[in-house]
């Protein structure tokens, strides 16, 4: 483990987990939940930390990993709910996440933002990641390949496949207005 206290690594690494979170979740108080949740477990796991990869990997990965780690129980709850009061098959039908609440973004932008993002929540866990570390979040492909556990050649192709599905997702909502 580094040197470093679990305050001085919370204040270092703090508002990078919140934004991660805040990309998944597009709601600040979604988003604080699930920083809370990474610091928690960063807490637990501070002596198992190896020094295989860099501090700021190991969290960026938990972060990515408890955010979609959320997502999945907070569209099973949805599921469960609302199937079960309907007595509907839950597999035929899969819930978007659309509210949209990403603080910090003008009323004006909010529109075209929340778009954006429910058709980026539309990509498998995989692709949406890739976009959001480096597309949304400015890592370096080499940083993302390694938080997500790829090779960099593979991440290509990850993002490659993803902006070709978002491209078709976005033809598509155009074509259904």
């Amino acid at each position: 483990m580094p040197t470093m206290t679990f305050s001085e690594i919370y204040k270092l690494f703090g508002g990078m987990v919140y934004n991660v979170a805040l990309q998944y979740t597009q709601n600040g108080q979604d988003a604080e939940e699930v920083t809370q949740d990474v610091f928690v477990l960063v807490h637990e796991k501070m002596n198992a930390f190896r020094n295989d990869a860099e501090l700021k990997t190991w969290i960026y990965r938990i972060a990515v990993n408890k955010s979609l780690d959320f997502l999945r129980a907070k569209k099973a709850v949805k599921r469960w709910s609302f199937l079960s009061a309907k007595g509907i098959d839950e597999k035929k039908y899969e819930m978007v996440h659309s509210e949209f609440n990403h603080p910090g973004v003008q009323l004006e932008q909010k529109e075209a933002l929340a778009f954006l993002f429910s058709c980026i929540n539309q990509l498998n866990e995989k692709q949406k990641t890739a976009i959001i570390l480096v597309r949304i979040e400015g890592i370096s492909m080499d940083e993302a390949s390694s938080i997500m556990g790829l090779s960099y050649k593979a991440l290509e192709s990850v993002i490659g496949r993803a902006k070709i599905k978002l491209q078709n997702i976005i033809n598509e909502s155009k074509e259904d207005e």
